[in-house]
């Protein structure tokens, strides 16, 4: 039985990938709401965070055109207020929605208190509840710390000291660019760019540890949108060969097993239910041509590393007087080579 994975997103930086922005603002949720499409969890031990919106008095991002203007503003930010003291606790707010791999997060944090530990800052890249990056802050050691989880032990934080006010707003920003992550602290590098490639994609979200109470607000982050297998292997192969007149990539998805248009040169195309003729390839693992009045279309299976079938790619090429089922398996096989090739580099087709 042919092993038939999922074509889903890896995280790969493809010149086609326009950059994208996101804010988040938590003035959209009543006081004292855990924010909607955020989801908790705690690394280490203790009990769970309690992450709540408030309101606080916050300094303005810019810089006031007038000596009249109000040096504070009152606005809604999330807040971690459990107070557990176990040590070794890590309360996490994830954002639940899209996972990033190239991307610049800012956000601005307050230390608010904390007997045992005074730390915030952002968890990214993360897997689980068991494996992320992390960059904090520690107003009690006046330090900032880079490191990271990997099946829930932590290493040593890396970093400088640096002079932590608490009660006042800072600024984190966070910048992943592949294996290279680059941290400011209130505009200014915290941290030499540093090279880690345990984790090249995955979400974010807000990181405290043990008793600290801290506030989060005036978060966003620019990104550049996560390009799936199938729809790069489109892009390339239409660059790189551009006398094809079209691509198509069949596979399935997890919101969708059936065979399906996972990627096309044709957008409108994208979903629509594979035929008996891609089903067939897939199941048998061979190749089909077919003929148009101006066109020839090759369909072949798509396999993985190891050899196995994964999907299933149709191409549409000009046709000449006389052409043979081996002509046109012969044009497409070195596409498909350069396609597989690019499978097996970006590793395990799994989310």
């Amino acid at each position: 039985m042919h092993c038939f994975l999922q074509l889903v997103a890896v995280a790969v930086a493809f010149g086609h990938a326009a950059a994208a922005e996101r804010n988040f603002d938590f003035g959209k949720f009543k006081p004292g709401e855990t924010p909607a499409g955020w989801l908790p969890f705690v690394a280490g031990g203790g009990a769970a965070g309690e992450w709540k919106v408030v309101e606080d008095e916050v300094t303005p991002l810019l810089v006031p055109l007038s000596a009249n203007a109000p040096k504070v503003t009152r606005q809604a930010v999330l807040a971690q207020l459990s107070t557990d003291p176990t040590a070794e606790r890590f309360p996490i707010l994830m954002f639940g929605g899209e996972k990033y791999g190239d991307f610049k997060l800012t956000t601005r944090f307050k230390l608010v208190s904390g007997k045992q530990e005074q730390i915030a800052g952002v968890a990214f890249r993360i897997q689980d509840e068991r494996n992320f990056y992390v960059v904090r802050v520690s107003a009690l050691n006046n330090n900032l710390g880079f490191y990271k989880f990997v099946q829930g032990l932590r290493n040593q934080p890396v970093g400088p000291e640096i002079k932590i006010d608490r009660g006042v707003w800072h600024e984190l920003s966070v910048e992943c660019d592949a294996n290279r992550i680059h941290v400011l602290l209130n505009g200014r590098e915290a941290i030499p760019t540093m090279n880690d490639g345990s984790f090249i994609s995955g979400k974010f979200g807000f990181f405290t540890k043990s008793d600290t109470v801290a506030y989060f607000g005036d978060t966003h982050i620019t990104y550049k949108p996560l390009v799936s297998v199938a729809e790069s292997l489109v892009a390339d192969t239409m660059k790189n060969y551009p006398r094809l007149l079209g691509v198509r990539i069949f596979g399935a998805t997890p919101a969708n097993p059936d065979l399906h248009i996972v990627a096309s040169n044709n957008t409108s195309e994208l979903s629509q239910a594979a035929t008996l003729i891609e089903r067939s390839v897939l199941r048998d693992n061979q190749a089909y041509m077919g003929k148009e009045k101006d066109r020839v279309l090759v369909t072949m299976p798509l396999h993985d590393l190891n050899g196995e079938v994964i999907g299933v790619a149709k191409f549409a090429l000009t046709t000449f007087k006389g052409e043979t089922e081996r002509n046109a398996f012969g044009r497409v096989r070195p596409i498909i080579a350069a396609m597989e090739r690019k499978i097996a580099a970006a590793g395990s087709l799994v989310e």
